[in-house]
């Protein structure tokens, strides 16, 4: 039975309470659920097999309540993975604790990512569990201290692996001269001939290899702990095929000190030592490349500055950035970089944000406009006040997304890690039984087995497998965050590819969302001003788009605004307002309609402005039809572009508004949308998106991230458009740092491109593995091919991670198409 908290949301009174616990205990497979009202959380007892968390949290919405699920997510880096089979060994580890909801681990950046109930369990308890799997966990707390400490550790990793592969080397290359010089007709000094002094032949390869095994001993070490914890991995291969390989050796070596010479000839100390130095020449090459792919975070890491020069006592004062409070008032001069998010109270300027959106072009900036920490302040001096700073800042929050859709899974990852998790013990067992069968059945010499056994040890390693993925989404999402198209996680990189119908939101997103007043029409013996006055009176304080153009365009005729006596919102349909002893209808059609107001020859004048792709508001005075002002919003440049290129990749376009049908269809007429929705509600959105989904397809949703979050969520791949307000940040999988809709097709492309890529690696990854593994059992050979030398094998392995590092690599060349 699984045990878990929900906050609920929406409670009031007891009967609520009791309305929450009815609807969850009705679930089959749930033996408890008790509300308490005070801390208004719900706690249930139930069978996961029969009822999940989401069926939990749909039975409290349907009883018209909001359960949300007590979790805290945590970021740890783990030590001491090598493989595949170590992410899966450390993930098995912590999913099977009570409260975790999901762990995570990525191999390429050697973390783990939490989402578990503070109720249930705590950080001590997550990290031990890491620590009974033999591996080490540690919390990361601050993102900006950590980047710098992971970037510091990555590169003495780096250094440490160079060094000890050059001294394996120093070791390796005389040890391979003498063990197998002689058989290619190398010279050898006479007194370690081995016709001559056989002794002294074996106990030279013995001094050299010792060196070259202490160098490596962390892969015995880590490798036999972890297979004496049940849990093999690569380094367990690596220190199992070079021990026998060893062992053997140093029989063989006894056998030739005590006189059986012809042991000399049976050694097997340059296997064993050119295996090791060249699986450690490997993991440099891999360290490299892996430091490479984290290249995003480490350039967004750098754009803070690291001072800052605020006002404090009437003073200019440098200060460093982490000093910095809210409502600070700081100075930034030309050429330097905006320290953190703020709003311009004196000065204007331009401010190159490129590095952060994407836009090349600097971005005009005066009193009152927003400045994004990071940014470049181009030609002029001037002040602003700090609203945001620390992990609050957009660059941070950047940062953060870009953190976290490194570490997630893509669902084409999950195929790997269960075939990793299971690969290694197989791999074991394959060596072992083709060993004894060339020996017993085949009727080989042992030192035949040996070889066979030790290659198919070292050459089936899973390293490559395991990096496939990762690496290839890292790239990916990094390339994302500098072509400010921000990524929130593997799962949303893997679906983008398959969408085949997306749908836009109309104001803002495809056109400006700054409409004007362009027609005023009149009906009674009011004048246009006039009829602009009042419509502007009732409008004043909306927050509406269209009521904020009329207030504009009375205040550009510097119309005299009268107060309101009362104010009625009516959702979807207008405002009813008593304005100067009358009263005052402004809205749509149905809002007429359900006034029983007559429109006259007004409905005609209506049409054909809502043609022209203008959105007509109807005035009411005191029962009768005053008038029309009609608004428009203008289309961006980019719309009709990226529309032609989304259907050049074969995706069905749809608009959704609240306009009406008219107005609706001039619009998507002028940008070439093949489907439009209109006269849809807000709440309405969500469901609209669900009944093409109903239809069979990936539905991908383009909004502003505010009202369209219902929507957002409900679509296969939410993509909230502009600098991204924290609903959007919540709601949408895709986050586009610039409100330019080209960046739509350019996150579609990255997501194919990404992919691609993946299954590349996975292709590679298994096709190495299922071709290796039969030639180091000897399948050749038993057709008079040739047989697998360890070296070779060795090689092999750490060469197919790092080739499959490379492939992800060729990401970074990523560029977005251009339409011809």
């Amino acid at each position: 039975m699984e045990n878990k908290v929900f906050n609920i949301e929406g409670m009031s009174c007891a009967s609520c309470a009791a309305a929450v616990e009815k609807a969850t205990s009705k679930l089959s497979g749930v033996s408890k659920a008790s509300v308490n009202l005070a801390t208004e959380k719900l706690t249930v007892e139930f069978d996961k097999s029969q009822t999940s968390e989401k069926d939990i949290q749909k039975a409290v919405a349907d009883a018209g309540f909001k359960a949300i699920i007590n979790v805290q997510h945590k970021t740890f880096s783990i030590d001491g993975m090598s493989c595949a089979s170590c992410s899966q060994a450390v993930e098995k580890a912590v999913n099977k604790l009570s409260g975790i909801t999901t762990a995570s681990v990525n191999l390429a950046t050697e973390k783990m990512f939490v989402e578990y109930d503070p109720s249930v369990l705590n950080v001590a308890d997550i990290t031990k569990a890491v620590t009974d799997a033999g591996y080490t966990a540690t919390e990361e707390i601050d993102s900006t201290s950590t980047v710098d400490k992971d970037r510091e550790k990555k590169q003495q990793h780096i250094k440490e692996m160079w060094n000890r592969f050059w001294l394996s080397a120093v070791f390796a290359i005389p040890l391979l001269y003498v063990a197998m010089g002689h058989m290619i007709g190398l010279p050898l000094p006479s007194i370690i001939d081995p016709m001559m002094h056989s002794s002294n032949f074996a106990l030279l390869q013995l001094a050299l290899t010792i060196p070259i095994i202490y160098l490596g001993r962390s892969f015995f070490i880590v490798g036999y702990k972890s297979l004496f914890r049940g849990h093999p991995n690569m380094d367990s291969l690596v220190a199992l095929g070079t021990s026998a390989a060893v062992v053997y050796s140093l029989y063989g070596t006894i056998m030739v000190v005590s006189g059986d010479h012809h042991f000399s000839m049976e050694l097997y100390y340059e296997s064993a030592g050119v295996i090791l130095t060249l699986i450690t020449l490997g993991k440099y090459f891999e360290a490299v490349s892996k430091g490479k792919t984290s290249e995003a975070i480490k350039k967004l890491m750098g754009l803070t500055p690291k001072n800052a020069i605020v006002i404090r006592n009437n003073e200019e004062v440098e200060i460093p950035v982490d000093a910095v409070l809210v409502d600070d008032i700081i100075v930034v001069r030309p050429g330097e970089k905006i320290p953190v998010d703020g709003v311009i109270t004196e000065g204007s300027t331009s401010i190159d944000e490129s590095m952060l959106t994407g836009e090349s072009i600097p971005v005009e900036k005066k009193i009152g406009d927003n400045v994004i920490g990071a940014s470049i302040n181009k030609n002029g001096s001037f002040k602003f006040r700090a609203t945001k700073i620390g992990k609050d800042t957009t660059l941070s929050q950047i940062i953060k997304l870009v953190e976290d859709a490194q570490g997630s899974k893509a669902p084409i990852a999950k195929m790997a890690d269960k075939i990793s998790g299971v690969f290694v013990p197989i791999v074991i067992v394959l060596a072992i039984l083709s060993g004894l069968a060339w020996f017993f059945i085949g009727g080989e010499s042992w030192i035949f087995a040996l070889t066979i056994t030790i290659s198919v040890l070292v050459i089936a390693c899973p390293c490559a497998l395991g990096l496939a993925t990762p690496t290839a989404i890292m790239v990916g999402t990094g390339k994302g965050a500098e072509n400010g198209v921000l990524i929130k996680s593997g799962d949303a990189l893997e679906t983008t590819h398959k969408i085949k119908t997306i749908v836009f939101d109309k104001t803002g997103t495809i056109t400006e969302g700054k409409p004007k007043v362009t027609d005023i029409i009149t009906s009674q013996n009011i004048s246009q001003d006039e009829l602009l006055r009042l419509a502007a009176s009732a409008e004043k304080g909306s927050e509406h788009p269209l009521g904020e153009a009329i207030v504009n365009g009375a205040v550009e005729r510097n119309l005299d605004l009268s107060k309101t006596d009362s104010f009625e919102a009516i959702p979807g349909h207008g405002i009813e307002v008593s304005i100067e002893g009358s009263t005052l209808l402004l809205g749509n059609k149905k809002l007429m309609d359900d006034k029983k107001i007559d429109l006259g020859n007004l409905a005609s004048v209506s049409d054909n402005l809502a043609e022209q792709g203008k959105t007509p508001m109807y005035i009411a005075k005191d029962g009768q039809i005053a008038g029309i002002i009609a608004v428009a919003d203008t289309i961006k440049q980019s719309s009709a572009m990226a529309i032609k290129k989304l259907h050049k990749m074969g995706i069905e376009v749809a608009m959704i508004t609240g306009d009406n049908k008219r107005t609706a269809d001039a619009i998507a007429k002028q940008v070439g949308i093949d489907r439009v929705l209109s006269e849809v509600l807000p709440e309405d959105k969500a469901s609209e998106v669900k009944k093409l989904q109903a239809e069979g397809k990936k539905v991908a949703m383009v909004g502003d991230g505010i009202n369209d979050a219902p929507a957002l969520a409900q679509a296969d791949i939410g993509i909230a458009i502009g600098s991204g307000t924290d609903v959007a940040m919540e709601s949408a999988d895709i986050v586009l740092m610039r409100s330019d809709l080209m960046d739509v097709p350019t996150a579609v492309e990255l997501s194919k491109s990404t992919i691609k890529n993946i299954k590349e690696n996975l292709f590679w990854a298994f096709a190495y593995n299922t071709l290796g593994i039969p030639v180091a059992m000897g399948v050749l050979h038993l057709f008079g091919g040739p047989l697998l030398n360890p070296m070779i094998a060795g090689a092999a392995m750490s060469f197919s991670s790092v080739s499959v590092l490379l492939n992800a690599l060729r990401l970074k060349r990523f560029k977005p198409s251009s339409i011809k």
